[in-house]
């Protein structure tokens, strides 16, 4: 095991079960496409981030995967909520030998390899780093230790996750660096700000 690894968590590609807010004003075959290109972005700029890859997904580990290339390995998310799971998936690769882990989602385009890099970098010297998203939340999150309290017992999916986070970092009196800000995309007008899809209408 290298000293880094990159955790991506994906959803398992099915129709219905992804992009829901976004399937709820363009039909789930398309929230469906659209998932899947935002996969593919993910694949692009984390394959040629320097650390070993390890892809947690939420239900099943497929045979084959756009995400499976090179050594990456595949786990099963584990946990009643996502914080549960992004603590486990984290307490996996400490386990594995990695010292410094970066743990990203699926859903923000704008992502980089330089920002992944950068990421594990800011590890050298902090506790901590976060990549905020624009809706309040983050598309990325790293650490060197395991750290529960910034997972478990919270409430996700809010515009407050982000601010929450980080009071609590503070109060665990652990140093941490802060990313640039991106955008995901969780609903139609994230997705027509983006530029990867224009309206049949």
């Amino acid at each position: 095991m290298s000293d880094r690894l990159l955790i991506i968590f994906s959803k398992n590609p099915v129709a219905g079960k992804v992009k829901t807010r976004l399937a709820a004003s363009i039909g789930n075959q398309e929230a469906l496409l659209v998932y899947e290109t935002l996969r593919a972005i993910t694949e692009r700029v984390a394959s040629l981030a320097d650390a070993e890859k390890a892809i947690f997904y939420s239900d099943f580990i497929p045979e084959t995967d756009l995400l499976l290339t090179g050594n990456a390995e595949a786990y099963i998310q584990e946990g009643n909520d996502l914080g549960e799971r992004m603590h486990r998936a984290f307490l996996k690769g400490f386990g594995l030998g990695a010292r410094h882990i970066v743990l990203i989602g699926t859903d923000c385009p704008e992502l980089s390899t330089v920002l992944i890099n950068s990421a594990f970098e800011c590890l050298r010297i902090d506790d901590v780093v976060m990549g905020p998203a624009r809706d309040g939340g983050f598309y990325l999150v790293g650490l060197k230790l395991p750290f529960p309290g910034l997972f478990l017992d919270r409430t996700w999916s809010t515009p407050d996750v982000l601010n929450d986070s980080l009071h609590i970092i503070r109060n665990h009196q652990a140093s941490y660096s802060l990313l640039p800000a991106l955008s995901d995309i969780d609903t139609i007008d994230d997705l027509i700000n983006s530029g990867l899809w224009e309206s049949p209408n």
